[in-house]
């Protein structure tokens, strides 16, 4: 989703630098891109003996400053997260370049009277003192609670939740999708109230963080009491641009607060790296080996300060972010990367109306691997709802009344061919109930899937909701400017709405159950929550209807 920021001017000078020592084809190789990033970006080589050991003694101040998070939950396993920072305002987060033990536990009650696992992970430098513990020989299906613990030091406790397992009976699941949260645009209040609601399970769908400058006053959020170092003031390009960048989102106290309360499954979308970039192709059109460099950069950052499996540890410029989920015979959650592996944006990005370019049957949004991942996946899923979060709008979107209407180059009505490959499978596969989990808009949508956007009677092979952004664009309105144009224009758009927030979806056996929740403002703190619109649709029976 494009903002208009101001650029940063001469922060490309080591990257530039950087990328001459490698060319592009021998840079895509991953031992060389690897060897050029620890020489030229300060990512050095795992493993314990690159550092020393500090004594955790020494740490004077409160290091669990970004808080405690959880994810990715598996019928016996959850990823537990943390990162120590006692000044995280600094590049070094205020630790020297050793490394430390961390202590960790998980109970089965808020006292820890009852532990059920404990261990101790190792805070390495090479990860910015991060910590991704995967613990293991849990009960699938129930809540626990987690905490850390250095030195004298013990972290606020965290509460998470397994997954059922695969053969239990499940009744219902209730799930929140976030998306598009810029610091320097507003407060996180929708978080404040994320943590209060009653989840099994948050889905965050892209624009975690943005590249773009933070200035002292922290943008729209206007500080008085405080003044933000001049270190944000500027568009994150280098690791520790990146590192910093979520040191200061991760210190909000509401995000802390709903990652401390829910387990969360992400995924990135474009301004986690730079805003609107495509595989390898930059913005900027800079060098694709300086782009990379750059994308490395930010995808170790990211993986740092998400609750992720190793398996999701980028190599270079390459992470393995798609991936799947169960949550037991009820809901199989295929959760999509749409930026590493797509095709550069037909007709410069623009808006643009359907055209030879965009219609190229070779352009694709996940790459051929993940494509073919998620359509085997479909052909061997018991489950009842095949749930797909990913970045960008699926649905058609006209975006005028014109006799050719323009449409969004940036989202998958840009790579039609591609959209038609997914609900080819769909239909192959027998999918009987389909719904896709989107971000991106900084609106909240709730689309039905048709079979042929052009027919509005053809079938409806599913829904898709858009979770409007927490904070991204500001105060934002009930009813946009564009609002009877895109409703007038898409008769398969069952809702519209402009105000920031969060929408929950209850899944059970018969239907869905959708309630778009939102804010009347974000750039002052407190704001009350209120639904806008609640949207169920059926079993077996596809289609939005109001609730």
């Amino acid at each position: 989703m494009t903002i208009t920021p101001g650029r940063s001017g001469g922060r490309s000078r080591e990257l530039r630098a950087a990328s001459r020592l490698v060319g592009r084809r021998r840079f895509l190789g991953l031992t060389t891109a690897a060897a050029a990033l620890a020489f030229a970006m300060d990512l050095p080589a795992t493993g314990t003996a690159a550092a020393a050991e500090l004594d955790a003694r020494r740490i004077t101040d409160f290091p669990f400053t970004l808080g405690v998070a959880s994810g990715d939950p598996l019928p016996g396993s959850v990823v537990l997260w943390t990162r120590l920072a006692p000044a995280p305002y600094q590049p070094d987060s205020g630790l020297p370049a050793e490394r430390v033990d961390v202590d960790w536990e998980i109970a089965e009650d808020e006292t820890f009277a009852t532990v059920a696992a404990r261990g101790t992970a190792v805070a390495h430098p090479e990860f910015h003192h991060s910590v991704h513990v995967e613990a293991e020989g849990l009960a699938p299906g129930r809540v626990y609670f987690y905490r850390f613990r250095v030195g004298d030091w013990l972290s606020e406790t965290g509460r998470t939740r397994t997954a059922p397992a695969a053969d239990s009976q499940v009744s219902a699941m209730t799930l929140a999708a976030v998306s598009c949260q810029a610091y320097h645009d507003g407060y996180f209040t929708a978080y404040r109230h994320l943590a209060e609601d009653d989840v099994d399970l948050v889905l965050h769908l892209g624009d975690y963080l943005y590249e773009y400058a933070v200035g002292p006053a922290g943008g729209a959020r206007d500080y008085t009491d405080r003044s933000l170092p001049a270190l944000f003031d500027h568009e994150t390009e280098t690791l520790e641009d990146y590192r910093l960048r979520y040191s200061l989102y991760k210190s909000d106290p509401d995000l802390r607060a709903a990652h401390a309360m829910h387990p969360f499954v992400v995924t990135f979308d474009d301004h986690e790296t730079e805003n609107n970039y495509a595989g390898s192709v930059s913005e900027d059109d800079v060098p694709a080996e300086q782009f990379l460099l750059r994308r490395a950069a930010a995808y170790r950052a990211y993986w740092e300060n998400q609750p992720l499996r190793l398996a999701q540890l980028p190599v270079g410029p390459d992470m393995q972010l798609y991936r799947r989920l169960q949550w037991g015979p009820l809901a199989q959650f295929d959760v999509l990367d749409t930026r590493q592996y797509r095709s550069d944006q037909a007709y410069g990005g623009a808006k643009h109306a359907p055209g030879p370019e965009s219609e190229d049957p070779t352009r694709t949004m996940t790459g051929a691997a993940q494509e073919q991942w998620l359509l085997d996946g479909w052909s061997t899923s018991r489950a009842l709802w095949n749930v797909v979060p990913q970045q960008v709008c699926f649905a058609r979107r006209r975006l005028d009344l014109t006799p050719e209407p323009a449409v969004s180059m940036d989202a998958w009505d840009g790579y039609p061919a591609a959209r038609r490959r997914i609900l080819d499978g769909v239909k192959a596969a027998g999918i009987e109930n389909l719904m896709v989990l989107t971000g991106d808009l900084h609106r909240g949508y709730a689309f039905d899937i048709k079979d042929d956007f052009d027919d509005p009677f053809s079938r409806t092979l599913g829904t898709e909701l858009v979770a409007t952004s927490v904070s991204s664009g500001k105060d934002g309105e009930e009813k946009p400017s564009n609002w009877a144009t895109y409703t007038a224009a898409n008769p398969h758009l069952k809702f519209y709405d402009g105000r920031r927030g969060y929408t929950t979806v209850t899944l059970d056996g018969a239907g869905a159950r959708a309630d778009f929740k939102t804010l009347p403002y974000v750039t002052t703190p407190g704001a009350p929550l209120t639904t806008a619109a609640s949207f169920v649709t059926e079993v077996g029976n596809h289609g939005f209807t109001p609730a």
